[in-house]
């Protein structure tokens, strides 16, 4: 399949699908392009999306609707929400949303805070969280015959995972784009690594998208390192506006997965501009 073709023709518009949930063309050439590059999927592939609730998360599901209809593949989409039963935090108003959207929906409960008070040493409760989470989804993935899991994590928090990498764990390395698990059998992609965050926040702004408030609730009762880095280099990059390019130059080696070194073409030029 042709790169430019795959980015092509998930431009075109679908007069069918409501205005206001459609991606701008900005978001959809970014993706495509990212997509395009790692070679993220294939034709009839199963990928099933985690779902927070959040602005990145849902506007990657309303991306991929809109691929799955226009891209030159064919390539099955269902959802998962892991719901960690934490006070404060009920993405339970996904489940109408997803039935009206008319897509496979898991909606898996499990009581991720208690486990956490019994189990963990020497470890975040965030840490230990994403990995239940993550268990969970390759566990529904398989069972429910699904060969490709999609997250959400953009270029913003790519940068962050590199910083904090260097500052706190003396190592160069960030997020992959497209990796196949341990066990071998779920391939994990990553579509939203050259969009930027407030592109996701202004199009769930723009598409009143039913955003989970607060949807990682344990992060937010103290100032994390991530929270710091994040202010780090939103002050850099107002006095250097390309900062967010010179990064993903610098992560490119590192965001390569062990199937798909050869696939990662696309210029930080083209980037810039997606």
């Amino acid at each position: 399949m042709c790169k430019s073709t795959f980015i092509n023709l998930i431009l075109i518009s679908d007069e069918n699908m409501n205005p206001l949930v459609k991606p701008p063309k900005s978001l959809l050439r970014c993706v495509g392009r990212a997509i395009g590059d790692y070679g993220m999927i294939k034709a009839n592939d199963k990928v099933l999306l985690g779902l927070s609730g959040g602005k990145d998360s849902l506007s990657l599901l309303h991306i991929l609707i809109h691929l799955k209809r226009h891209a030159p593949i064919h390539f099955d989409l269902g959802v998962i929400t892991v719901d960690p039963l934490i006070s404060g935090f009920d993405p339970s108003p996904l489940k109408d949303y997803l039935a009206n959207l008319n897509i496979p929906y898991f909606y898996q409960q499990q009581a991720i805070m208690e486990e956490a008070l019994r189990h963990i040493r020497g470890d975040s409760f965030c840490a230990y969280c994403s990995r239940m989470k993550r268990g969970i989804m390759y566990s529904t993935a398989r069972q429910a015959g699904y060969n490709v899991l999609a997250l959400a994590q953009h270029l913003d928090d790519l940068a962050e995972s590199f910083m904090m990498s260097a500052f706190h764990g003396g190592r160069l390395q960030t997020m992959k784009a497209h990796y196949t698990n341990d066990a071998g059998d779920i391939r994990v992609i990553r579509p939203l690594i050259y969009v930027r965050e407030r592109q996701t926040a202004d199009f769930a702004k723009s598409a009143k998208l039913p955003i989970i408030l607060d949807n990682c609730p344990a992060c937010f009762t103290k100032p994390t390192q991530r929270y710091h880095v994040k202010q780090l280099l939103a002050n850099e990059e107002q006095a250097h506006k390309h900062l967010f390019k010179n990064l993903l130059h610098a992560m490119r080696p590192l965001m390569q997965g062990q199937a798909t070194t050869e696939l990662n073409t696309t210029s930080d030029e083209e980037t810039e501009t997606c």
